[in-house]
């Protein structure tokens, strides 16, 4: 088994540490990775803001880097999500609903491809766990309070797995924290309100870290913790999976 990594842009940018966690991790379970170096966005931003039709040579690129993987592994609900549904190319769609076929959020892939029972990671720290929107409701990779139906969470199957860690039970656990990439931006005040309600649970229920797998949700309550002067700190889950800490 193959899997080519795809690590965001802003990963890659700003968080390189959750992108060497997840290629150690997978490298750990025994995978043969491979990160192709010319790989760029995938699109997603200017899909999200109106200008799809920018999108042509992200689409053809990312075709280009991943088509051969027999797995795709990122360690982003979104950016997988955004690739799994609108990934395109006129010329050669097959290639493109192939990838969108094999394509995995870094958790989904260690519980649903991998079925991974244990993990070598310590993690001495009470720790709360953030449900991104695209993963939990376009990935599915956990349930929704708001259906009558059986709970469960793949990062939190996976985060039981860790020796010593203490997840920390929240009042709201699947609410937006308000992100929502350039809604952040056409949408400041209220993308800032909801933030500090969502850090506000973790506080209160003495969350030491913040955890989740889109790093874009932890970047945006990163700064609202910063910028009250908390000592709570985010982190991806694949650098607690990983055993780093």
């Amino acid at each position: 088994m193959t899997v080519g990594l795809f690590i965001p842009c802003y990963v890659d940018q700003f968080y390189p540490g959750a992108a060497i966690a997840t290629l150690q991790l997978l490298e750990k379970l025994g995978i043969d990775v491979v990160y192709p170096q010319n790989q760029t966005c995938c699109g997603q931003p200017m899909a999200n803001s109106g200008f799809e039709h920018l999108t042509k040579g992200c689409n053809e690129l990312f075709i280009d880097n991943f088509a051969d993987f027999d797995y795709i592994v990122a360690p982003s609900g979104s950016c997988v999500l955004h690739v799994r549904d609108h990934l395109h190319d006129d010329k050669n769609p097959e290639a493109a609903k192939n990838i969108s076929h094999k394509i995995y959020e870094l958790t989904t892939f260690l519980t649903d491809v991998l079925k991974v029972k244990s993990l070598d990671a310590k993690f001495p720290h009470k720790v709360g766990m953030h449900q991104s929107c695209h993963g939990q409701r376009g990935l599915h990779i956990s349930s929704m309070t708001e259906l009558v139906a059986p709970e469960f969470s793949k990062p939190g199957s996976l985060l039981q797995m860790v020796s010593d860690i203490e997840l920390v039970h929240l009042g709201r656990k699947d609410e937006c924290c308000g992100f929502g990439g350039t809604f952040c931006v056409t949408e400041e005040a209220v993308s800032v309100k909801m933030g500090k309600d969502r850090v506000e649970d973790h506080l209160e229920h003495g969350a030491e870290y913040i955890t989740g797998v889109d790093m874009s949700c932890l970047m945006h309550m990163e700064s609202i913790l910063k910028r009250q002067g908390s000592k709570v700190k985010v982190i991806h889950i694949a650098e607690i999976l990983n055993g780093i800490g």
